[in-house]
């Protein structure tokens, strides 16, 4: 409560401002997408360069927007870490640090993308080293990398599609209202939340979920190489522990932050005292390699806490690459 008061005097206080002249309307307290980028040193001193990439979160092309600032999308913000590093000719490795249930699929996928670009373009090394959950979109991104580590602990897996689709028949049964549409063609208002799908309509649903699906499991196949068993049991879509998923080859070793590092320098021929760099937009005091936050978190909760988890609100009906218990 006495957090919520605050919040609101503090407005209060800057719209004041503001509409006086005092101070200029877009007064700004905490550092968001718009302060660029700048390189931290986090360890070493010899050229060239491995840049930590952070890839933590739900996967999305959306930007998040809350009181008195905004933060780039996930997208965004690896793009932005991608562009600056093609443009310094140094960075000779990335090290994506993956902590991701995954994702929309178009996010997925192009992010994936770029990473494969950024590699083209400039002959780097990739090494993915999996966190806590590295699964379906957060598994789909590590493909794009020379060399996937998964922490001892790690959750991945998920190769698969589903489809987010709200259903409020139940509701408006309830209500005692109806909402009718006037369409062009039968299917034009399939997915609607207000009835039921029919056969075909499902069936329809079904197509897209494979045929996008299909997308992920042929990169699977190419990168991974894993033989028709394992090919077969992660088209279930099934999570893996780690040592389960060095067995059905989707990934490449176990081990921690140092190994991810020293994998990296092996691959781009790194002396062991490289530079291993970190872009941020805030500076933090002892920063270090587990630090996955580019900006200064905002102090404080949201003014309204609705006690859902942070990006359920946020999830918008459509296909995913995404492992829903890991969403947070």
């Amino acid at each position: 409560m006495k957090r919520c008061k605050f919040a609101a005097l503090l407005f209060g206080m800057v719209l004041a401002l503001a509409l006086t002249g005092c101070v200029a309307p877009n007064i700004k307290l905490f550092s968001d997408a718009k302060d660029p980028l700048a390189e931290r040193v986090l360890s070493g001193k010899s050229e060239p360069k491995i840049l930590v990439v952070p890839i933590t979160g739900v996967i999305s092309d959306t930007p998040e927007r809350d009181f008195l600032r905004d933060r780039p999308s996930m997208l965004q913000e690896v793009v932005s870490h991608l562009d600056k590093a093609r443009k310094d000719g140094k960075v000779a490795a990335l090290v994506l640090v993956i902590n991701s249930p995954g994702g929309s699929a178009g996010a997925s996928d192009i992010l994936y993308n770029e990473i494969m670009s950024f590699k083209q373009k400039t002959d780097a090394k990739v090494v993915a080293v999996m966190m806590d959950v590295a699964t379906s979109g957060g598994f789909y991104v590590s493909l794009a990398a020379d060399y996937i580590l998964a922490h001892p602990n790690t959750v991945t897996g998920s190769v698969g599609v589903i489809l987010l689709r709200p259903d409020l028949t139940g509701l408006m049964d309830k209500l005692g209202v109806e909402v009718t549409a006037q369409t062009s063609g039968r299917n034009k208002d399939m997915g609607s939340p207000f009835r039921p799908a029919s056969d075909e309509e499902f069936a329809i649903f079904q197509g897209v979920a494979d045929s996008i699906a299909g997308r992920f499991l042929g990169l699977v196949a190419e990168h991974r190489k894993p033989d028709a068993a394992s090919m077969e049991l992660i088209s279930t879509a099934r999570i893996f522990t780690a040592p389960l998923a060095l067995e059905h080859r989707l990934i490449d070793g176990i081990g921690y932050m140092e190994k991810a590092l020293e994998t990296a320098r092996s691959l781009a021929g790194l002396p062991d005292d490289a530079k291993v760099i970190a872009y941020r937009r805030s500076d933090f005091p002892d920063d270090n390699i587990y630090n996955m936050t580019t900006m200064q978190a905002r102090p404080g909760k949201p003014l309204v806490d609705l006690g859902l988890p942070a990006y359920w609100s946020r999830l918008a009906p459509g296909y995913y690459y995404l492992w829903l218990p890991g969403v947070e």
